[in-house]
């Protein structure tokens, strides 16, 4: 069970023109980081790691001193392995969000190959059993058309059995609420809208979107700023019942005890191939139980991620939605591997039952979808 080396793979593909434009811009491409760990004795385990923008980087640091660091140990040893990046990368050097991309997809597969190693699914090694997760329709989906495309697209997504959907806003207040009443006009009180503005939203925004969400019953405002922006976070409370939500910009344990003491943000989004891995997402879901706070993870790029996310939630007490991706044409979701997730007519998913994450990764899908350099969305 030592580990005998570390690949990692930087892959894109190029989204066609006219696809959902969010607060942050218009989506170009999608890349992901896939990690392959192989141990001594021939187990192979995959994870992913965030891409952050930069995934050729986020594969070099993989690949170089990451590896170097835990190369030889034992890969059931996954408290030890994020002990010795912490030491000598993680902690010596600052809060480095590189750093914790780029261990979280070591991380996710190194708990892949101790599930195979033991022939069980992640759920059960985990301490939690083969209980439905309820799902919300999310991802790089519903996104600035107007309200009536909008309700054109998530049509179908009610219909396959969805009973939430998060709608893209951070474009203009006045849009951004034409377009909720749209979809609560459209399909009642039944369903649950959540919303995440991408970091584009001004202080002075919140302030004049937060009594439509309080009167359309809105489940949550996530990411209006960016992570860092403590003072804004408190000041948006401060103007309405709706719930702030963050955390997938928020890395490790350490960041989030900030959270924690603020008392502000109360929907929880790690994002497993972010925030340090599995190992650190069961502690800061274990720091978020201690005040009665939910955790609904962010999703990554792939269905690995995806997989890993729904088995975390069947095992942790204070699981929250699990944040299927919808969009269209996600080559990352439906060829990079086998089947992630099915959605079930009760807007629940359930983990799979395969050992480890479940996901029989094409390594050469891969090879066949290099890295494409540049900015994902402009």
């Amino acid at each position: 069970m030592k580990i005998r080396e570390i690949k990692a793979y930087p892959t894109s593909f190029p989204v066609p023109p006219g696809g959902v434009r969010l607060g942050i811009g218009q989506s170009v491409k999608r890349d992901c980081v896939m990690v392959k760990v192989t141990t001594e004795d021939g187990i192979i385990g995959w994870g992913e790691s965030h891409h952050g923008r930069a995934h050729t980087a986020i594969a070099k640091l993989i690949e170089t001193t990451l590896s170097q660091l835990i190369l030889g140990m034992d890969a059931a040893d996954t408290t030890g392995v994020w002990a010795k990046i912490y030491k000598y990368q993680l902690g010596s050097h600052g809060m480095g969000a590189a750093c914790a991309m780029a261990m979280s997809g070591i991380d996710m597969a190194l708990w892949d190959i101790k599930g195979k190693a033991v022939g069980w699914p992640l759920y059960r090694l985990l301490g939690g059993s083969r209980r439905p997760v309820a799902a919300y329709a999310g991802g790089v989906a519903l996104g600035y058309q107007p309200p009536a495309q909008l309700i054109d697209e998530a049509q179908p997504l009610i219909a396959a059995g969805y009973r939430a959907v998060k709608l893209r806003i951070g474009d203009t207040v006045r849009d951004d609420t034409a377009r909720m009443e749209a979809v609560r006009n459209a399909f009642g009180d039944g369903l649950t809208i959540l919303t995440d503005a991408n970091t584009g939203y001004s202080i002075g925004d919140v302030r004049q979107v937060m009594p439509a969400m309080d009167a359309l019953d809105i489940g949550w405002l996530e990411e209006p700023f960016p992570a860092h922006d403590h003072h804004l976070y408190a000041q948006a409370r401060g103007y309405g019942r709706t719930p702030l939500a963050a955390g997938e910009n928020h890395f490790t344990r350490f960041e989030f005890s900030r959270v924690l003491e603020d008392r502000v943000i109360t929907i929880w989004q790690p994002d497993l191939s972010k925030c340090g891995g599995i190992t650190e997402t069961l502690r800061i879901a274990a720091m978020a139980s201690a005040c009665k706070i939910p955790v609904n993870p962010h999703s990554s790029m792939t269905g690995v991620n995806q997989a890993a996310s729904i088995h975390l939630l069947a095992a942790i007490e204070n699981a929250g939605y699990f944040e299927a991706d919808v969009s269209h044409n996600n080559l990352f979701r439906d060829q990079l591997g086998s089947e992630p997730w099915r959605i079930g007519g009760d807007g629940h998913v359930l983990p799979l039952e395969a050992p480890g994450i479940g996901v029989e990764v094409d390594e050469g899908f891969l090879l066949a979808h290099p890295a494409i350099e540049g900015p994902g969305y402009v």
